[in-house]
């Protein structure tokens, strides 16, 4: 599997439990703040919660073009196991 088939399949199963809100970095070296997403086949959308220095809330990347998502929430670790992730052993 290669990283754009993974971060889509962590998006398209992500928990309701577990907000939608965090931190998206870009290939292209940006750090995108936000507070909710939609998907489609090759592109996923996130919602910004306040306007970048253009006024742009929304931006759209391809799943290649994330390079990290980072989580702002203080849910539990154990709480993302429903996303695959297990403890080390």
């Amino acid at each position: 599997m290669d990283s754009a088939e993974g971060w889509r399949s962590i998006l398209e199963n992500w928990p309701a439990a577990i907000p939608k809100k965090g931190i998206v970095v870009t290939t292209y070296q940006e750090s995108i703040p936000f507070q909710n997403f939609l998907m489609s086949s090759s592109v996923v959308m996130f919602e910004r919660d306040k306007p970048d220095s253009l006024g742009a809330r929304k931006v759209m990347l391809s799943y290649s073009a994330i390079c990290a998502i980072k989580l702002t929430d203080p849910v539990e670790l154990a709480r993302y196991q429903v996303m695959g992730f297990q403890p080390s052993t």
